[in-house]
């Protein structure tokens, strides 16, 4: 065995080298440049952050959405949102997240090395599901008492539809609020793709169906 490579923490080899070398190496290089690595180590961290962005959004929305639906549950004599919306929420909601694996990462981050830790992940849902609650409640307690939606059992289709338009639009916007922990937009942009999904979620809204009465 090549006992340095055999014995340090990461053994790196060319594709060049003796047998020997090669099989003591954790990591061979197809070419001659050690700024491979660079870019390796550089990819790896982006991977991280977007990966780390993906997992604290569906978390965080899912668990705020159940308390939603918990309270409305206990307190709406009819479903909260439809169905069909449901399923359409979440089509949409994942639909503005497929450029995330391609979105921009704060060079801050991409400076230091990461720990993958499932406490930070818990400790953010949390706190930002609950707070994402408060914004579905507060429609709820708003188009009940201001606009009467809803206060006839017969006729839910406008509160649905009015919880569907807030919990798309706020969904999607929090993207952007969780992606980076600086100021959005204007102290860290996102990539282009990830820009105009979002925005083409929020202004296409031709297949929600808005009822007639409250």
């Amino acid at each position: 065995r090549a006992l340095p490579i055999w014995e340090s923490d990461v053994g790196v080899s060319v594709d060049s080298a003796t047998d020997i070398a090669r099989e003591s190496a954790d990591v061979i290089l197809l070419e001659k440049d050690l700024m491979v690595l660079e870019q390796g180590v550089y990819q790896g961290r982006l991977t991280y952050g977007n990966t780390s962005k993906y997992i604290k959004m569906a978390v965080s929305s899912n668990f705020g959405n159940m308390f939603s639906v918990m309270f409305a549950a206990l307190w709406l004599p009819f479903l909260p949102m439809d169905p069909l919306q449901i399923i359409l929420l979440n089509l949409l909601y994942d639909i503005s997240q497929l450029p995330i694996p391609w979105d921009n990462m704060d060079e801050d981050f991409l400076m230091k090395p990461k720990i993958w830790k499932t406490t930070g992940i818990l400790r953010f849902m949390v706190i930002i599901g609950p707070l994402s609650s408060f914004f579905d409640i507060s429609t709820f307690m708003f188009m009940w008492y201001y606009y009467k939606c809803g206060q006839d059992p017969d006729h839910p289709a406008m509160f649905q539809t009015g919880w569907f338009v807030e919990s798309l639009l706020t969904q999607t916007l929090i993207v952007h609020m969780i992606r980076t922990a600086k100021i959005p937009y204007v102290q860290s942009r996102p990539a282009v793709g990830l820009f105009a999904t979002t925005l083409l979620i929020m202004v296409d809204r031709k297949s929600v169906g808005v009822g007639k009465e409250c």
